[in-house]
């Protein structure tokens, strides 16, 4: 990732000036103490990161000590890069400046901690999670950057294809039901969920939430953020929505067995519930919530639909070049049936504007799994994964990787992109 020269000097002075502030007197297993700091140095060090950061669009900083060197590395279209390496002998300096920042405990380097910012810059107010943990030479980093300023993506922007959009957007406008995303951490679950409540909220509906954390407001929309050591967990914080009298709910996220069997009456109850789980295809849902207890015939009742989505990097519109995948290339088995002597698809060169990755930005590609009858009778009486998979090629469903395909043709991303993140359903 490229740092603007201007900025490179700035931080070699910010660095400079910090050595010659303080004397270590430890070795870097232990947090050096300084004589008369000054921490003025320290204080812009660790803000022209951050900032650098969120002006590169970057979801995470790691902030990681090695024997020598602090690395620091920014997360940015979902892939790590590094961007500083910092003396080790700063490193105690800026995890306590972190500290300080989050309301954390500076003396307790042997445990993990987890904390929170409320930082503003450029106008924007950014929502910084902090997490540390205790590593071989030192106190490992995390930044979870949240930026609070950012407009939420209308569903129109979250990248369906005109099918997969009709089927979902019918589906959220469905009265009671429910409505399953799935995908790994970070492929856009929250974005999309988010997307989808923004669409269907009127003054005539009453929705809440229940998440971990909560990571935008909503207007209109009543959010609760969990709290386990209050014993506020999804499973009662869900009981209690149910006595609010509410139309919509969303849980963050289905993590047991009691949170699913609440989740599920609820949705037959005459209420529509939107929620994640973490599996590698929309069928993946189906069979998870039957491996936590649920039997199929609630299933198959209680369940509208599932979505799984991936992101994917977007190929950087100013050095993408297209290119015709030769009939011996390794790419030809990816593309399946899709393949054609002279085909044509897109890469890009890597440019200034990118950094050189050849990519900018991120889009989902998706599959929309409609519950009908035909999908519903094939686990009416137990779940069979190959009959599944039979009922939902009946119903026309595009699987995830047929949908990434589709977007690579059309030069949106690259065939590469589509394979490392969907290779698993190949």
């Amino acid at each position: 990732m490229p740092i603007m020269l201007e900025d490179h000097y700035t931080m070699e002075m910010l660095i400079h000036k910090m050595l010659h502030s303080i004397e270590v007197e430890t070795s870097p297993y232990k947090p050096p103490q300084p004589k008369a700091p000054n921490d003025a140095p320290v204080i812009m060090l660790v803000d022209k990161i951050i900032q650098q950061a969120i002006d590169v669009n970057a979801s995470d900083i790691h902030i990681e000590p090695t024997a020598e060197i602090v690395r620091i590395r920014f997360r940015i279209d979902g892939q790590l890069c590094e961007t500083h390496e910092l003396p080790i002998s700063v490193h105690a300096f800026f995890v306590s400046r972190l500290k300080i920042m989050s309301s954390l405990d500076t003396t307790e380097t042997r445990m993990p901690q987890d904390g929170r910012i409320h930082y503003e810059y450029a106008q924007k107010k950014i929502d910084l999670r902090i997490s540390t943990m205790p590593v071989m030479y030192g106190e490992k980093v995390v930044i979870r950057i949240l930026d609070k300023s950012a407009s939420l993506l209308q569903t129109s922007e979250l990248g369906f294809s005109p099918a997969n959009f009709k089927l979902f957007t019918d589906i959220c406008h469905r009265s009671y039901g429910m409505i399953l995303n799935t995908g790994p951490v970070n492929s856009g679950k929250t974005t999309t969920l988010y997307a989808a409540l923004n669409a269907i909220n009127t003054p005539s509906k009453n929705i809440i939430t229940i998440e971990d954390p909560v990571e935008y407001c909503l207007d209109g929309i009543s959010q609760i953020q969990v709290n386990p050591k209050k014993g506020l967990s999804f499973s009662v914080g869900l009981r209690s929505i149910l006595r609010q009298d509410p139309n919509i709910i969303m849980v963050g996220e289905i993590r047991d067995n009691e949170t699913a069997e609440i989740a599920v009456r609820a949705a037959l109850t005459g209420h529509l519930v939107f929620s994640t789980l973490h599996t590698n295809n929309a069928i993946g849902a189906i069979v998870r919530l039957f491996d936590m207890g649920i039997e199929p015939f609630l299933i198959a009742s209680s369940i509208l639909g599932v979505l799984a989505q991936r992101l994917v990097r977007k190929i950087c519109p100013d050095c993408k070049e297209a290119y015709i995948v030769k009939e011996n290339s390794p790419e030809r088995k990816y593309l399946e049936n899709f393949y054609q002597p002279g085909i044509v698809l897109y890469r890009g060169r890597g440019c200034g504007s990118c950094g050189g990755t050849g990519y900018k930005g991120r889009m989902a590609i998706q599959e929309v799994l409609v519950m009908n009858d035909t999908v519903r009778a094939s686990f009416q009486n137990g779940i069979s994964i190959s009959l599944i998979k039979h009922s939902v090629s009946q119903a026309n469903m595009v699987p995830i990787y047929q949908d990434g395909i589709q977007k690579a043709l059309a030069g949106n991303t690259s065939l590469a992109e589509v394979v490392r993140v969907t290779y698993g359903n190949l």
